[in-house]
């Protein structure tokens, strides 16, 4: 009875070309209070559901212009595919199991329809449907909130990503992700995997810059016996291993150059041939591609097709670096905590307010792969309770990566932590500020050009007229 009742807001579609049978249905399920709607084929029903949004479809199989296969198979290809119950007639038993194997359809019925078995199977796909959408929104919400999949972020940057995510998830496109080390591309890449209809199927990653040219393409495209030394059985590649899913080609703009020719033509037939193989086999992996290098500047190098770039980068997602994302830091560093408690059984519920500052405060030269290594260590340190600042690398104990300030007026302080760039420029503005500007002694002390110096002080924005050279000066 309570069954009956939770079902009794969810909108049915009926979809029969036989009207007799399609008005006969749709009076039964209206008097059990669902709301309902009819079509006469799949391509009625396809017009029906652009202003009638169904919860489930009631559906024959058997049908002109477009039959209820063909309907369950557009709206799956589409992503917007209700539950739905098949009708059949006898003898088409084979094909409805087809139909709910392939299409997920929920279960069909045969004709004529019983009506105690199809207002049960009614409510119990209306219950499903609304699952659906309840895990539908809470993802929505999830996401509005700085949450999308393995992510978090709730800075408009990240935000901005979560979008793109969403939009291409449902696609086929191929994707190119980049940005700096550190920064999650392959969680990128895992999230659009999850939230697209593959996520079902495998996962595959593959690290560009981590072998040899050789071993690259036994990796990519299998091997069989004997192809090569050392090849001792048959082998399949990434490409095959990654069939009906998705396959990350990550750090791609460190693939040898003769090996992006080879991809690009799997990429363009979907067919695969193993080396050392005589036969091409078919496949179907959706590809992203991820990197960390300006590819701009390896295609003027030469060092990547541009076929090739043109053909990953279909769909372009870039990953802002933490430093520019500080609203980040927090949430993920929240969320770090609790996954390092479940992994080393500790028992840490919260930050110092001086650590939260102090993590807000760093630039994270590493990225998230850097706050990951912090929060993991001072979790271990802690144990349980607060993570306090005795508990972070003494990088972060300080005031920021680079200092300046010192008793002496002539010396610089440096931290560990702070990059060669940043040690250069605050090295050079040091010196600058000890000679009062002139450029010639500064570039005497530091052992540098004149013109290596003046274009280090326009890279730093410096006002070129405070600093210039003394009359009379060498």
């Amino acid at each position: 009875m309570a069954e009956a009742q939770e079902s009794t807001s969810a909108r049915v579609l009926i979809v029969d070309d036989e009207e007799d049978q399609r008005n006969g249905l749709a009076s039964l399920v209206s008097s059990w209070g669902f709301t309902v709607e009819t079509a006469s084929d799949g391509q009625d029903a396809l017009d029906k559901l652009q202003i009638f949004s169904a919860q489930v479809v009631v559906t024959d199989l058997n049908m002109p212009r477009m039959d209820g296969f063909e309907l369950l198979e557009h709206l799956s290809r589409e992503g917007e595919s209700p539950v739905s119950i098949v009708l059949t007639a006898f003898g088409s038993i084979e094909n409805a199991l087809k139909t709910v194997h392939d299409l997920g359809a929920f279960w069909f019925l045969e004709k004529p329809i019983q009506a105690n078995a199809l207002k049960v199977l009614l409510s119990r796909a209306a219950a499903q449907g609304r699952l659906a959408s309840q895990t539908e929104l809470l993802q929505r919400e999830l996401s509005y909130r700085g949450v999308l999949e393995d992510l978090v972020g709730p800075s408009k940057a990240m935000q901005e990503v979560f979008s793109l995510i969403r939009q291409v998830a449902g696609s086929t496109a191929a994707v190119l992700v980049t940005g700096e080390s550190g920064t999650g591309k392959e969680l990128v890449a895992r999230a659009i995997h999850k939230l697209s209809r593959r996520s079902d199927g495998p996962f595959v990653a593959i690290n560009c810059a981590a072998m040899p040219e050789t071993l690259m393409e036994s990796e990519l495209f299998g091997h069989e016996k004997g192809a090569f030394t050392g090849a001792l059985q048959r082998r399949a590649g990434c490409f095959e291993l990654a069939h009906n899913g998705t396959l990350l080609l990550d750090e791609i703009g460190d693939m040898p150059f003769g090996t992006q020719a080879k991809l690009l033509r799997v990429l363009e037939d979907s067919k695969v041939r193993r080396l050392g193989g005589s036969q091409e086999l078919k496949v179907d992996s959706r590809v992203i591609a991820s990197t960390n290098k300006e590819l701009a500047e390896s295609l003027k190098e030469g060092s990547m097709r541009e076929d090739l770039y043109y053909r990953l980068n279909v769909f372009h997602i870039h990953l802002p670096p933490l430093r520019e994302r500080s609203d980040d830091v927090l949430p993920i560093a929240e969320a770090l905590m609790g996954g390092m408690n479940e992994k080393h059984e500790c028992k840490v519920v919260d930050f110092h307010p001086n650590v939260a500052e102090k993590l807000q405060r760093y630039s994270w030269p590493g990225n998230v792969r850097e706050l990951r290594n912090v929060i993991e260590r001072a979790v271990i340190l802690a144990g349980e309770g607060t993570i306090l600042p005795s508990h972070l690398i003494g990088t972060l104990n300080e005031q920021g990566p680079v200092s300046t300030a010192s008793t002496d007026p002539n010396e610089l302080s440096l931290r560990v932590g702070t990059t060669v760039k940043q040690a250069e420029k605050a090295l050079i503005l040091k010196t600058l500020d000890h000679t009062k500007g002139n450029k010639t002694r500064a570039a005497r002390i530091l052992e540098v050009s004149l013109k290596t110096l003046h274009n280090k002080v326009k890279e730093y924005n410096a006002d070129s007229e405070s600093a210039e050279e003394p009359a009379g000066e060498d």
